[in-house]
């Protein structure tokens, strides 16, 4: 699935065992079902190609050889995702990708001045994709006055990328808690400490505020929703599936929505 071969392994040098390698850190639900998913359907298979050179100006990867065909697509462009998805957690699960649910959100304010971040994909269903953050962060105000955004999912070590325009509304108050009780209890308290997107004097003024947020709500016990913290679902008006080709010939495949609901696939120059 990816164009590049991990590293080698080192061999151990006679008398000097190699130190332990670091504890992996645990992997997302979203991510582990949508790898065992892919395990389910795919049959093996493994990464080749050459490493990148450490030079920018020589950084040219040679792109897989297989494409991205028209008939190949589902008619849907989310149950497309979720079979690109699921190829890229199971990737992830492999240690050839890090957080396929990383996506780089792009928004702009009502004078057309854009920002980009990249946050955490939450969810995803035929409706759209859900993110959730701080309302009176950057990104929120932006969305609030102008919703359109765009979303890019670079998948770089698979060759793949998704982009994304549509817009942004707000997820409703029970799904946004049904979310936040699924997060760990120190993220919890980190939506209330953190003013998101605010100047601050130091990081002990971040800090101290989140001390004093565990002695008032202590591990174990039920952290509210802050008021201004919630979901944004994109709901998509196009969805492009890009997949690396030799000689920069890539393809690239995109789903637009058309008025009576249905979705109708164009594929542009790479």
């Amino acid at each position: 699935m990816s164009d590049r071969i991990p590293d080698e392994p080192v061999s151990e040098p006679p008398g000097e065992p190699l130190p332990e390698p670091p504890a992996e850190p645990p992997v997302e639900p979203l991510v582990e079902r949508a790898a065992a998913e892919a395990e389910r359907k795919a049959g093996s298979e493994e990464p080749s190609g050459p490493a990148a050179p450490s030079d920018p100006a020589a950084m040219r990867a040679h792109y897989r050889a297989e494409g991205l065909d028209e008939t190949e697509l589902a008619a849907h462009p989310m149950d497309q995702f979720d079979r690109w998805f699921a190829q890229a957690a199971r990737a992830a699960v492999r240690g050839m990708l890090y957080e396929p649910n990383a996506m780089v959100v792009s928004t702009a304010d009502a004078e057309g001045r854009p920002s980009s971040r990249t946050v955490l994909m939450k969810g995803y269903d035929t409706r759209g994709f859900v993110f959730y953050t701080n309302y009176d962060s950057r990104k929120g105000r932006e969305l609030a006055a102008n919703p359109h955004v765009s979303l890019l999912f670079p998948w770089h070590p698979v060759a793949r990328q998704v982009i994304v325009t549509g817009t942004a509304h707000r997820t409703g108050r029970d799904e946004t808690a049904a979310y936040f009780r699924t997060r760990p209890h120190g993220s919890r308290l980190g939506a209330w400490a953190s003013a998101q997107s605010t100047v601050i004097p130091s990081r002990t003024v971040l800090e101290t505020a989140y001390e004093d947020l565990g002695a008032r709500y202590p591990e174990g016990e039920q952290v509210p929703v802050p008021p201004y913290w919630g979901g944004f679902r994109v709901v998509p008006d196009t969805v492009e599936f890009w997949q690396g080709r030799a000689n920069r010939l890539h393809d690239r495949l995109r789903y637009t929505a058309a008025a009576d609901g249905t979705w109708h696939v164009e594929r542009l120059s790479p």
